[in-house]
């Protein structure tokens, strides 16, 4: 009996391991794909379908997590005024972050002035002007965006906001209907399981298209580009680790004692994830799965992070500062702080429900410059060959940002398990990869009694909430 005991954990154990070669067989893939990029650049933008179409699985699952997530998190709440409350901290503090990060970029990029001395030719001018067409979109069409044509076209859209729109209101109607909504909960929490678990299955095809998006993003660039970028490059990436480490990471210490480093390596394959991608949304349906895993309650989870991607983005906060000061300068029509500050306001709210794919900044930046300050857009030609490289740090500034603010909305709502943290961060809770999720009968088994009874443990508060 004892040895039976004894052994039943090691099987799932074994099996979880394998997903160590999966990260491993990432990090050759990428690089493999600068590699190829630098060897045999016009071979390597022909695999560019290799990184997109991986994306893409990623998205397709994207929609239905977030909805299985939210209702499942609502719905386990009685008191709607904690969900409202939770959505009214959360973007409180999106707001104020944006602004951090915004005053941050103008700064850095009014110290370094990297754009004086570029030459804009009319190539780049025509560049820049493509750029444009591309999804500039006014706050009133993003509004409205938000409302889908029908609550099915909330999922085939793709659209996050109109997903967590009929999510809420799902979500809201269950908890109204008491006792009689639970085996609808039931199923849905059923569905989520399955969901998790074909996203696990995807994940095994992330080094083809990491090595895909990787050697285009290489082979599109060459290294021209990069040198003589240089300054802009390293000055944006400079900001987006101070902000990180230094701005969000004395408040993860001071107000949840938690370690940045810790939390990082934690999240570490979605970092990985994000950088041979260049798309912070390829790690979403992960983040919101190792946040409720972290002990953040699922009403906490659900709304914060899907929230955060539209809302949330401080890495293109600092990017757009940065290159709107970049492109006036290489113009020859340097901004003083008076009109500086009105532009990046204003792209403050046109920057809001950018998707976290790769290149949405860039069009973000393009629609903004277009409405505010047109003169500026025939410059955008100039950061079009190192976007992608930018992209990649924003990606992952935007995805830290949204991990930290959702352990800090968690504590400043008393809808964490400060003991599962501990726990989950000291390694001795592990992450079921086989699931995705806090199986009763596969994760529990795996991870010990303790990741069996976190959750169940933490739904009956928020019912007594």
């Amino acid at each position: 009996m004892s040895s039976t005991a004894a052994t039943a954990p090691a099987a799932p154990r074994a099996k979880r391991d394998r997903t160590h070669y999966l990260y491993i067989a990432v990090i050759i893939a990428v690089a493999l794909g600068i590699a190829v990029g630098l060897i045999a650049p016009d071979f390597a933008t022909e695999l560019k379908p290799l990184g997109t179409g991986f994306v893409n699985l990623i998205k397709m699952m994207i929609s239905p997590i977030i909805f299985c997530t939210i209702v499942l998190g609502i719905g386990s709440v009685r008191k709607a005024a904690k969900v409202g409350a939770v959505g009214g901290i959360a973007l409180g503090y999106f707001l104020v972050m944006s602004v951090v990060a915004l005053a941050i970029g103008l700064i850095v990029g009014n110290i370094l002035d990297p754009g004086t001395g570029l030459a804009v030719t009319d190539a780049v001018k025509e560049t820049g002007q493509a750029q444009v067409d591309a999804e500039a979109k006014s706050t009133v069409d993003f509004l409205m965006g938000i409302i889908p044509t029908t609550i099915v076209s909330a999922f085939t859209a793709g659209e996050v906001l109109q997903t967590l729109l009929i999510a809420l209101l799902c979500g809201f109607a269950l908890q109204a209907m008491g006792s009689a909504g639970q085996p609808v909960l039931r199923g849905i929490e059923h569905i989520q399981r399955l969901v998790f678990r074909v996203l696990a299955m995807i994940m095994w095809a992330a080094p083809i298209g990491a090595f895909g998006a990787i050697a285009a993003v290489t082979g599109s660039a060459g290294v021209d580009a990069l040198k003589s970028l240089a300054v802009l490059m390293l000055g944006f990436y400079t900001t987006c680790v101070l902000f990180i480490f230094v701005v969000l990471g004395t408040l993860l210490r001071v107000i949840a004692g938690v370690n940045v480093f810790s939390l990082f390596k934690y999240l570490g394959r979605e970092f990985l994830l994000i950088l041979s991608t260049s798309s912070s949304e390829s790690a979403l349906p992960r983040l919101i799965a190792k946040m409720e895993h972290l002990g953040v309650s699922k009403p906490v989870v659900g709304i914060t992070v899907p929230t955060g991607y539209s809302f949330n983005l401080d890495g293109t906060m600092i990017y757009m500062t940065m290159a709107s000061l970049f492109i006036a300068d290489a113009m020859g029509t340097p901004m003083s702080i008076g009109e500086q500050i009105p532009l990046l306001l204003f792209l403050l709210v046109a920057s809001k429900g950018a998707a976290g794919v790769s290149g949405a900044g860039l069009a973000t930046l393009a629609g903004g410059l277009q409405s505010h300050k047109p003169a500026l857009v025939d410059g955008i030609g100039l950061i079009v060959g190192i976007d992608r490289f930018m992209s990649e740090a924003r990606a992952l500034t935007n995805f830290a940002g949204n991990a930290i603010a959702t352990v800090l909305i968690g504590t400043w709502t008393k809808e964490i398990d400060r003991d599962r943290v501990d726990e989950v961060l000291a390694g001795r809770a592990p992450f079921d990869e086989r699931t995705l999720l806090d199986d009763h009968g596969g994760a529990g088994d795996a991870d010990g009694s303790g990741a069996e009874q976190a959750e169940p443990g933490g739904e009956k508060e928020l019912a007594k909430a």
